[in-house]
């Protein structure tokens, strides 16, 4: 689904119609003996975000941080530990927008979240350089801390996307 923000920010839930419809087909599927009706849409396993070449990086950072802690408790709900793998996926998501904002390759700036049950994978898209060492932007060090993996691959455009992936463990 694509909507405007309040500010005018195109934003993207993807994989399902709204947040609210993933909520009544776990509600479903979630019921003893219960058949999901066919014709629902899938259950919410993805974010995705774009951010024009108007903002800022500290305002790209607040926009992407902002859009996805809203929709975040709906992506990872049932999740264990999921304020933990939360609040990681939050301050991973904003070291790699600011990195990727300062360096950015194309007009947007995008950027996806998703959820397969054991990892949340953060791709954020496109720098026009490899990501530096942590030495040269430190919040690099906060990614590969929360993140048990981190890496790039070039995009077709020519540019760098980069992505993390953190662990969903128990909180035992």
């Amino acid at each position: 689904m694509r909507h405007f923000d309040g500010n005018g920010q195109l934003v993207t839930i993807s994989d399902a119609i709204s947040p609210l419809s993933a909520f009544g087909r776990q509600a479903i599927a979630a019921r003893p003996g219960a058949a999901v009706p066919q014709g629902l849409p899938e259950v919410v396993n993805s974010i995705e975000f774009r951010l024009g070449p108007e903002h800022a990086p500290v305002q790209s950072m607040r926009r992407a941080r902002g859009f996805v802690a809203k929709v975040l408790p709906v992506l990872l709900a049932g999740a264990p530990n999921a304020k933990v793998v939360g609040d990681a996926t939050l301050a991973v998501l904003t070291e790699l927008v600011d990195v990727t904002a300062r360096h950015r390759a194309s007009l947007d700036l995008s950027g996806r979240i998703s959820y397969d049950g054991g990892h949340v994978l953060i791709t954020v898209g496109e720098m026009n350089r490899p990501l530096p060492a942590p030495e040269e932007e430190p919040g690099l060090f906060l990614v590969r801390a929360s993140a048990d993996c981190v890496g790039q691959h070039r995009e077709d455009s020519g540019g760098y996307e980069t992505w993390a992936s953190i662990p969903v463990r128990s909180a035992a």
